[in-house]
């Protein structure tokens, strides 16, 4: 199936085109993961493969082009339930408002002023650990990508379908607090991407 085929046909169904074929087993989960989410709302995002990403952290599963509206994924299938969910919900985070995403802060803050530990993902789990009190209290450039990661991790971890993993390292009430917060804050309707 050519690349322009595979679009055409995704492209009443989601919201994700692909750019490689090689991608279609992963885009029929798409399918059914975006049933477990909230409706999504807004323009296409590709979603492509690139072999051996890399953050300034080290290897990536996956990275987000926000203003190019392109994901690349360079993981294994098992994973990329989790790892899409998560990677989409850059998306809602860069849309979701300042009310939203400074309610959430001053969630995470609660957490850590108690003395929370752990996360529901690596990626904000890196980041929490590497956080200083004046981060927090400043609203650092630190403390705002924190922030970012433990949404968009919290989000995997709602909505991917995957109930057990080894990153899910946060308490069991504070996972039910940040499962309100979602409800509560983005549970009203279709969640712009």
């Amino acid at each position: 199936m050519t690349r322009a085929a595979l679009s055409a046909r995704l492209q009443g169904c989601n919201p994700f085109l692909a750019d490689d074929p090689s991608l279609e087993p992963q885009l029929r989960r798409v399918s059914r993961l975006l049933r477990r989410l909230p409706p999504l709302t807004g323009a296409p995002i590709h979603i492509g493969r690139e072999p051996g990403l890399r953050s300034r952290y080290g290897a990536s599963h996956a990275g987000t082009m926000l203003r190019d509206r392109r994901i690349l994924f360079d993981c294994v299938p098992a994973e990329f339930p989790r790892i899409f969910v998560h990677e989409v919900f850059h998306f809602v985070w860069l849309r979701a408002g300042n009310a939203a995403r400074i309610s959430f802060e001053q969630l995470l803050a609660g957490e850590i002023e108690g003395g929370v530990r752990g996360e529901l993902g690596w990626s904000a789990e890196l980041r929490k650990g590497k956080l200083t009190t004046a981060d927090r209290r400043g609203r650092t450039r630190r403390w705002r990508e924190y922030c970012c990661e433990s949404f968009c991790d919290t989000a995997a971890w709602l909505y991917s379908g995957v109930e057990r993993h080894e990153e899910f390292t946060l308490a069991k009430r504070c996972r039910k607090t940040r499962s309100q917060w979602f409800a509560r804050t983005l549970g009203g309707g279709q969640l712009p991407i």
